[in-house]
């Protein structure tokens, strides 16, 4: 059963990051340009001037902040950012959009066109001072998680509703040979989104206009649902004292006035205690 864990309806609610050692949830609004919180079991914020959407751990207090034109290392407590590289800052047309650390202390960041423009947008990764692209003429970028024996990364392009596994090298974590399908989702005409991978392999995905995370196993079957009181389900992350809470992000885009008015909690950011176990967040290593 879940329940609304923080009742600031979002825009665009996304990137939801468990902090293994402040024991903490941040996440994002995309279009309100926020990075979001609760602290002391009280809301907190902070406005950014451009789309910011995903995040990575690099210690207690910093954060790496994926936004439309560069990844940066921003600071919890003194609100400070610093550059670490640029992300497509020469193209107005994109920004960041779902992205994640990986075992190797890696992170993956996709972007996409504001406005969904077709093929705009592209999957990276960033490690050890490089930004790769990987995934080129992407529409939405999203998925992007990673198995724990470290195997594979996941990855969809919402608009062909198939999840892509990538085999990854051992040493490195830089993908090896093609990806192929995992999860097929088109005969059910559902639209795969964020995406995060359990203890046991399992593949928990937000299914954006069906009220629902789903799990599948490490060979694509379908397991079971958790649903929630809001349409546009964007991304979940586990997290919690033993990671068995699994947290959920919503939108309020593309819902008309009235969905708005008959149903407030669309937006707002959920958690579903003891629905599964879930890995910690992997360290971005700089």
């Amino acid at each position: 059963m879940s329940f609304v864990f923080d009742d600031r309806p979002c825009e665009l609610g996304e990137g939801p990051l468990w902090h293994p050692e402040r024991q903490q949830l941040f996440w994002f609004d995309i279009l309100g340009k926020l990075l979001m919180t609760r602290q002391d079991n009280e809301p907190r914020s902070w406005q950014f001037d451009e789309h910011v959407s995903a995040a990575g751990w690099l210690d207690r207090d910093t954060l790496l902040i994926a936004s439309e034109t560069a990844l940066w290392r921003f600071n919890l407590q003194s609100s400070h950012k610093d550059l670490i590289t640029l992300l497509e800052a020469d193209n107005p047309t994109t920004r960041s959009n779902d992205g994640r650390a990986d075992p190797w202390g890696g992170f993956w960041i996709g972007t996409m066109g504001k406005c969904a423009e077709p093929d705009a947008g592209a999957i990276y990764r960033y490690w050890r001072g490089e930004l790769r692209q990987l995934v080129p003429n992407v529409t939405i970028s999203n998925a992007i998680c990673f198995a724990p024996d470290r195997s594979y990364a996941y990855y969809t392009d919402t608009v062909t509703k198939q999840v892509m596994q990538w085999p990854l090298n051992s040493e490195t974590g830089w993908p090896e040979g093609d990806s192929t399908i995992i999860l097929d989702l088109r005969v059910d005409g559902l639209n795969p989104d964020g995406a995060v991978v359990d203890a046991n392999g399992n593949i928990w995905i937000a299914q954006w206009g069906a009220s629902r995370v789903a799990v599948y196993s490490p060979t694509g079957q379908f397991l079971a649902a958790i649903t929630f009181e809001a349409a546009h389900v964007s991304c979940p992350a586990f997290g919690g004292n033993d990671l068995t809470t699994l947290f959920c992000t919503t939108a309020r885009e593309g819902l008309d006035a009235e969905t708005l008015v008959t149903h407030t909690t669309n937006g707002m950011t959920f958690a579903a205690p003891g629905v599964g176990i879930g890995q910690a967040e992997h360290r971005v290593i700089l």
